[in-house]
């Protein structure tokens, strides 16, 4: 049997080409995908549905969209992760919003508001959960001046992080209004 110099030079050229198209391909994928993640981060693609006017509303009448120090939350500062992982968790969780959109099940305002309840509750658990890790994003014990809050909240602030407590405990329907509980008969149907 005879060796042939050319033909191992031929395979190594064809690995290298695969192993190059392969990373052309893994970076034009991850820079497709970066541009679609970052498309459906931002507060005009959460909009874009007319049932979330009324929350978006709401958020433009809150401290967290106008303030006197010009900070600015959008949606996706208090429901969107920084983190990969829990961002993709979110995202893939979200999915079922738009997809309740294309189904009618919240396609008007009366049917947003039929079913407010539930969906605040599901992101109060989440965000209680995850110790109000969106909010914790500019919000901080470690940070405040309580000294400069009014009693109440210096007290409050002081005993909710010696309790444990998150963010979500005691501001629930701080940018959004809190929706109104539902009476007993329509959680049992």
């Amino acid at each position: 049997m005879t060796s042939n110099p050319e033909g191992g030079k031929t395979s190594r050229i064809k690995l290298i080409l695969i192993l190059g198209i392969v990373f052309i391909a893994g970076v034009v994928f991850t820079g497709l995908f970066n541009v679609g993640l970052s498309a459906t981060n931002t507060t005009e693609f959460c909009t874009g549905c007319h049932t979330m006017q009324t929350p978006y509303n709401e958020l433009k009448e809150s401290e967290h969209y106008s303030n006197t120090s010009g900070v600015h939350a959008g949606c996706q500062d208090c429901h969107v992760p920084k983190s990969f992982f829990p961002k993709m968790q979110a995202k893939i969780l979200a999915a079922k919003d738009v997809w309740h959109e294309m189904l009618g099940t919240i396609d008007t305002p009366e049917k947003y508001e039929a079913y407010r309840w539930k969906m605040a509750n599901r992101v109060w658990d989440k965000m209680k959960a995850t110790d109000s890790r969106e909010c914790r994003s500019c919000h901080s014990f470690d940070h405040m001046d309580l000294s400069s809050q009014g009693r109440s909240a210096r007290n409050r602030h002081g005993r909710a992080e010696d309790e444990g407590d998150t963010c979500i405990d005691c501001h629930k329907g701080i940018a959004h209004e809190e929706p109104d509980e539902p009476d007993e008969e329509e959680n049992e149907s």
